[in-house]
C-alpha cells in the first residue's frame, strides 16, 4: 500500500498511512471516559494542574487506575508531568490545549 497522498474529488488530500495511524492513536487515547474526565479536571482546575492523588479523590478511583490513564495521556502528549518536590503535577501540554478544548466541547 502506498503512502502517497491521494487527492479526493472534494479537493482535500486523503490521510496517508502514517498520519492515519497517528490520528488513530490520538483518538484511542481520548476515547475513554476516565481520560476525558482527567483532561477536563486538569484543564478546569484553578491552577491548571492537578496531582494523581487529587484526580483519584475527585474521580473516586484508585491511584494505580488513575496512574494508568495518566500514563497514556502523557505518552500521547496531552498531559505533561512536572516534579515539584515529592509531588508530580500534571497539566495540559500547551501545544495540545486547543485539541483538548475541542474534545471537551
Amino acid at each position: 500500500m502506498s503512502n502517497r497522498p491521494v487527492k479526493q474529488s472534494t479537493g482535500r488530500v486523503a490521510l496517508d498511512r502514517t498520519a492515519a495511524e497517528e490520528l488513530a492513536r490520538t483518538l484511542r487515547a481520548v476515547a475513554d471516559p476516565t481520560r476525558l474526565q482527567i483532561l477536563s479536571i486538569v484543564l478546569g482546575s484553578a491552577e491548571g494542574r492537578a496531582t494523581v492523588g487529587q484526580l483519584a479523590d475527585t474521580l473516586m478511583l484508585s491511584q494505580p487506575t488513575v496512574t494508568h490513564h495518566v500514563r497514556i495521556l502523557v505518552s500521547d502528549g496531552f498531559l505533561k508531568r512536572e516534579q515539584a518536590g515529592k509531588l508530580g503535577w500534571l497539566s495540559v501540554d500547551p501545544g495540545r490545549r486547543a485539541a483538548v478544548e475541542d474534545f471537551l466541547r
